[in-house]
């Protein structure tokens, strides 16, 4: 076997290495939002958030999380924050209203705007929700430190790509060049006004558009993308 063909090899197992991990990543995300949710419980002194955060779900922990840190705050500003439909605000914002962990209030010369703001209750549930977030972080630094300049350099640019990556429409690095700023713009005006997100993304055109990606990568990066991603995202920080 020749040079060429070995790192040919090498080059495609390390890919679908890469691949894999990415698949045990969507099923880790989805995963850890329990996990969010029972540190919080188990962490809570009152019994009253206690059973408050048993009942709420992810979205609207960080639906409140968004009221508590802009508040008073519309329904437009939090669904622009998560790019979520306004109907979908509205029905949180109700239930968390009649759970009294938020209240609602309207402008002396605008009856029509509604404003959130959270109450003791809330207040102390986001309290809880940032000691988690402050913890996270905190254990995701200490891990990153281990890693080099061009290690981590390696993995940003990975994640970037994805972040900046049609599944559906992958587009080559020419053509990104070529694609107009204003219409970017434009469909990001688009996407916040409206509130919706696309959803439509299949994991096997997420996969195959990430199998692209990695294509372009060297052997050696590969290696470092597949260790820092299981080790960022399969490790327990917590420690």
């Amino acid at each position: 076997m020749n040079n060429n063909t070995f790192q040919k090899q090498n080059k495609e197992y390390l890919i679908k290495e890469v691949w894999e991990t990415a698949k045990d990543l969507q099923y880790q995300i989805q995963s850890e939002e329990d996990e969010e949710k029972q540190w919080l419980i188990q962490n809570s002194t009152n019994l009253v958030v206690t059973e408050l955060i048993k009942e709420m779900t992810a979205l609207m922990l960080h639906v409140l999380d968004a009221i508590g840190r802009f508040e008073p705050v519309n329904g437009i500003t939090i669904s622009k924050q998560f790019g979520i439909s306004r109907g979908s605000i509205s029905k949180i914002t109700r239930k968390l209203v009649e759970k009294e962990i938020i209240i609602m209030e309207t402008l002396p010369d605008n009856k029509k705007e509604i404003l959130f703001r959270t109450t003791p209750l809330g207040k102390e549930i986001c309290k809880l929700h940032l000691d988690l977030h402050q913890q996270i972080d905190s254990g995701i630094n200490r891990f990153l430190q281990q890693y080099t300049e061009d290690e981590l350099g390696t993995t940003l640019k990975v994640l970037k790509d994805v972040l900046n990556t049609s599944w559906i429409n992958p587009m080559t690095s020419e053509e990104k060049n070529t694609h107009s700023q204003e219409e970017v713009k434009t469909n990001e005006r688009g996407a916040l006004e409206t509130g919706r997100v696309n959803h439509s993304y299949s994991v096997v055109e997420e996969m195959n558009e990430i199998m692209e990606m990695l294509n372009k990568l060297e052997s050696r990066n590969l290696k470092k993308v597949k260790t820092i991603l299981k080790e960022i995202f399969f490790s327990d920080y917590n420690e």
